[in-house]
């Protein structure tokens, strides 16, 4: 416990552990983030609804959305990626900000969304 109360890291938190628990996990955050999006897509399709029924400018704001959850899932994707294109070190810095990144396009952008869909017309 000294040793982390000195400001040494943790063995948990090294690059090579770091790289092969965010390639584990990033699978499956990556899984996750496409059902989420093809469950909430495919049923909101399913009733009817079409991007075409909001009004010109929530259009706009649902397309931004969509493409913000797109990117989001390649960056997901990214990360979880069992390739290192680089250096251990290197690859720890990429894939961590790519996730972090990734994470919060995913929350921002489904957000951005789903308030375009609130914005239309009532069913």
């Amino acid at each position: 416990m000294s040793e982390l109360m000195s400001g040494e890291t943790s063995d948990l938190m090294s690059p090579e552990k770091n790289v092969q628990r965010i390639m584990w996990t990033g699978t499956i955050w990556f899984a996750a983030a496409a059902a989420s999006v093809a469950a909430f897509t495919g049923l909101l399709l399913a009733s009817g609804w079409r991007p075409a029924l909001l009004p010109p400018a929530d259009q706009i704001v649902w397309w931004v959305g969509a493409l913000v959850v797109v990117l989001s899932l390649g960056l997901i994707g990214w990360s979880g990626c069992p390739i290192l294109e680089v250096d251990v070190p290197t690859a720890d810095h990429n894939k961590t900000k790519t996730m972090q990144f990734g994470t919060a396009m995913f929350i921002i952008g489904g957000a951005i969304a789903i308030f375009a869909v609130l914005l239309g017309p009532a069913a």
